[in-house]
C-alpha cells in the first residue's frame, strides 16, 4: 500500500529504489528481531531457568505465570504487561522469594538490564493499532445527562434502571454494557414517559420542537422538520433519507389511527428515544477500501467521543456546528474545544464519573465505621469527606494544576465539620473553602479522610488495604492475589501486640512476605490516621510507628515523607497510572499492549508541560 501511494509521483528507477529501501528495511527489521530473541535466549532465559522456573511452569504455575511459552522469545509485542511486571518484582526484590536461592548483585543488575532491553524493543512504529471499537450503550449517568441536554427536562429517568456493569475499573466500558431484557423494558417505558412530558409541557415542547406552521398547508412539513432535527440531535449526527422516511411512516401510522397532533408527536418522539442510534454510541465499521481496516473518525463521531469523555453527555450546539463544518478533525480546533469544555460546568461529570470511580468516591456513602469505636462519626462528616476530594479534583481541572499535587498538595477544601475532624482551627460554617495545612500531617489525596476510611475496616485501620489501594490506583502495580487459605487478622487481638507486630507475625510465611513487604510499608506510612481518617499518635496502648522502607532502600517516617518519596521517585509510575486510567475512561475500553505507545506519549506530554492536568486531556483528545 505504501508503494502504491508513492508510485504515481516518482520515476521507474525511483520506484525500484523505493522497493530496495523497503526490502533492506524489512531485512534490517527481521535481523533486529532475531537479535532481540538471541539476547533473550542468552541473557534472560538462563536467569529464568535458574531462579524462576521451579515455581512458574506448568498448569499450576504460581500466580498463573508460566515461563513454558518463553523458551525462545519474550513475545514482547503481545505480552508486554507480563514482562513489565516481571521487571518490577525483580527490581523491588520481591522475587525470587526470600526463602529461595537468591541471585547476586551482578546477576540482578544484568537481568534488569536485559529485561529492560526487551521492553525497549517494543516497536511503536510497526503498525497502527487504534483498538477495537465496541458498540457502546449509554450508561445510566450518560442516559440521564443526554435526556437533560436533549429535552431540557430536569428528571432522572434512569433511576430504576439496573446497575451498569463495571469493566477495567469503569462503568462506561463498551464490552460490559449489555442490555438484559429488563433494561430493554425500562428503555421503552422511559422513552414513553419522557415523550409524554415533552408534549405536555409547553416550555419544553417549544424547546424540543421550535418550529410552528405559518399556515395549515405547512403543518405536515413543519412537523417533519421538527422531528428530523430532534432525531439528528438525539442520534448525534445527520439522519439518512431512509431514516427520515421511516420516522414519517411512524407519524403517518399514528395519524391514521386518529391520534391528535400531540399524540402523533409523542409517538414519534418515543420511537426516536427507543432507537439504538439514541441508546448506543454508534461508529461505522471501516470500509473495504480503508487500509489495514483502519479509518479516520468523522467530525460527528469525534464530537460524541469528546462530549461523552469530558461531559458524559451529548455534544452541545457549538460542537454540532463545528462537526457540520468538518472543523473538528483539525487538531487546533479540537484542542480549543477540549479546553472550552473543561472550563464548562458540565466538566463536573469528570469529577462524578471518572474521579468517582478512579478514587472510589462512590463507595463512601455505603461505609459505616463501628459507632461504638467512632462515636463522633456522623452523616455530615461522611458527606464532607466525599465532597473534599471532589472539590480537590474539580480545582485540579479548573486551575489546570500539576497532577503531582494528588500526592503532594499541602492544601485541601474543608468546611467546619471536616476541619474539626482534622483538628484544624478557625474554619467556620458549612461552606467549603481552600485551607492550607500548617502542621505537616497531611499531604495530597491519600491523606483525605474519605480515602483513608475507604481503605480501612469498620473497627480498625488496614495497612494491607491502604498499601494495596496505593499500588492499584496510584502506581498501577497491582499485587497478585493472595495465596489460598491465608487467614485474616482477627479483630480485637491487642494482647498479641501492636498491629505492626501482628502483621509481622501474619506475613511470616515467605510466600506472603513477598507482596506484603511493599504493601505493608506503604500502608504503615499512613498509620497515624485512624479508620475514619483522624490524626492519632497511639493505637490503643501502643505508640504508632509510621516509619518504613520501600524497595530500593528509600526510608521515610510518616505520610508526608512517604508522599514526597512517591512524588520524587515514582512520579513516572503515577503519571503512567493516571494516564492509563483516564485513557481507559475516555476510550471506553480496556487497554492492550499496543496502547503502550499512546500511554508513553501521554506521559511524555505531561512531563513536558509541567504535569498539568490539561496537558493530559489535550494528549488524550
Amino acid at each position: 500500500m505504501i508503494y502504491y501511494r508513492v508510485s504515481h509521483s516518482i520515476s521507474f528507477f525511483g520506484q525500484i529504489f523505493v522497493l530496495l529501501i523497503f526490502a533492506v528495511s524489512n531485512t534490517l527489521w527481521a535481523a533486529e528481531g532475531e537479535a532481540v530473541d538471541q539476547q533473550y535466549r542468552t541473557s534472560v532465559l538462563p536467569f529464568v531457568t535458574k531462579y524462576c522456573s521451579a515455581c512458574h511452569q506448568g498448569d499450576d504455575a504460581e500466580s498463573g505465570l508460566s515461563f513454558d511459552r518463553y523458551t525462545k522469545s519474550a513475545h514482547i509485542q503481545t505480552d508486554l504487561e507480563v514482562w513489565e511486571k516481571i521487571h518490577r518484582v525483580i527490581s523491588d526484590r520481591q522475587m525470587p522469594p526470600q526463602d529461595e536461592l537468591q541471585p547476586g548483585e551482578e546477576e540482578l543488575t544484568a537481568i534488569l538490564l536485559a529485561v529492560r532491553q526487551q521492553l525497549d524493543s517494543f516497536d511503536c512504529t510497526a503498525e497502527r493499532h487504534p483498538g477495537r471499537v465496541t458498540l457502546r450503550r449509554l450508561n445510566k449517568a450518560e442516559y440521564n445527562n443526554t435526556i437533560r441536554d436533549l429535552t431540557g427536562l430536569e428528571i432522572n429517568p434512569a433511576a430504576d434502571f439496573p446497575s451498569d456493569d463495571v469493566g477495567a475499573g469503569f462503568d462506561n466500558i463498551g464490552d460490559v454494557l449489555t442490555i438484559p431484557p429488563v433494561l430493554l423494558e425500562k428503555y421503552l417505558a422511559a422513552a414513553q414517559s419522557v415523550a409524554e412530558q415533552i408534549v405536555t409541557n409547553d416550555e419544553v415542547r417549544k424547546r424540543v420542537f421550535p418550529y410552528e406552521p405559518a399556515s395549515p398547508d405547512q403543518i405536515v412539513e413543519t412537523a417533519r422538520r421538527n422531528v428530523r432535527e430532534f432525531a439528528e440531535r438525539a442520534f448525534r449526527r445527520p439522519i439518512t433519507p431512509d431514516e427520515n422516511e421511516r420516522l414519517f411512516v411512524v407519524m403517518k401510522a399514528a395519524w391514521e389511527q386518529d391520534s391528535s397532533p400531540a399524540e402523533i408527536m409523542q409517538t414519534v418522539t418515543a420511537a426516536v428515544l427507543s432507537s439504538p442510534h439514541f441508546l448506543f454510541r454508534v461508529e461505522q465499521d471501516p470500509a473495504e477500501s480503508d487500509a489495514d481496516g483502519i479509518r479516520e473518525l468523522d467530525s460527528f463521531e469525534v464530537a460524541s467521543r469528546l462530549s461523552y469523555f469530558l461531559w458524559s453527555t451529548m455534544p452541545d450546539e457549538e460542537l454540532f456546528q463545528l462537526a457540520r463544518q468538518g472543523e473538528l478533525t483539525k487538531p487546533d480546533v479540537l484542542r480549543a474545544q477540549a479546553r472550552r469544555m473543561l472550563s464548562d460546568d458540565k466538566a463536573h461529570a469528570l469529577v462524578d464519573n471518572f474521579a468517582g470511580q478512579w478514587l472510589q468516591l462512590r463507595d463512601i456513602p455505603r461505609l459505616q465505621p463501628d459507632p461504638e469505636l467512632f462515636p463522633d462519626f456522623d452523616a455530615q462528616l461522611k458527606v464532607a469527606m466525599r465532597r473534599e476530594t471532589e472539590l480537590f479534583f474539580q480545582n485540579m481541572i479548573r486551575e489546570d494544576r500539576s497532577v503531582l499535587e494528588f500526592l503532594t498538595a499541602e492544601y485541601s477544601f474543608l468546611n467546619e465539620r471536616l476541619a474539626r475532624h482534622y483538628g484544624i482551627p478557625d474554619v467556620h460554617g458549612s461552606e467549603f473553602r481552600k485551607v492550607n495545612y500548617t502542621n505537616g500531617e497531611r499531604r495530597g489525596v491519600l491523606t483525605h479522610a474519605g480515602i483513608l476510611m475507604l481503605t480501612s475496616n469498620p473497627t480498625r485501620t488496614s495497612p494491607v488495604k491502604r498499601g494495596k489501594w496505593i499500588l492499584d490506583n496510584i502506581l498501577a502495580e497491582p499485587p497478585p492475589p493472595p495465596p489460598p487459605n491465608v487467614p485474616e487478622l482477627e479483630e480485637g487481638t491487642e494482647t498479641l501486640g501492636s498491629l505492626r507486630e501482628q502483621m509481622e507475625q501474619h506475613r511470616s510465611n515467605p510466600a506472603c512476605a513477598v507482596c506484603h513487604l511493599k504493601m505493608d510499608a506503604l500502608g504503615f506510612g499512613m498509620e497515624n490516621f485512624d479508620a475514619v481518617g483522624a490524626w492519632r499518635v497511639n493505637d490503643g496502648r501502643f505508640d504508632i510507628d509510621s516509619s518504613g522502607s520501600l524497595p530500593g532502600g528509600q526510608q521515610f517516617h510518616g505520610a508526608s515523607e512517604l508522599m514526597q518519596i512517591l512524588a520524587d521517585r515514582k512520579s513516572t509510575e503515577f503519571c503512567r497510572c493516571l494516564s492509563q486510567k483516564l485513557l481507559t475512561y475516555a476510550l471506553g475500553r480496556a487497554l492492550v499492549s499496543s496502547d503502550r505507545c499512546a500511554v508513553n506519549r501521554l506521559v511524555d506530554e505531561l512531563t513536558l508541560h509541567d504535569y498539568r492536568f490539561g496537558a493530559l486531556v489535550d494528549a488524550i483528545v
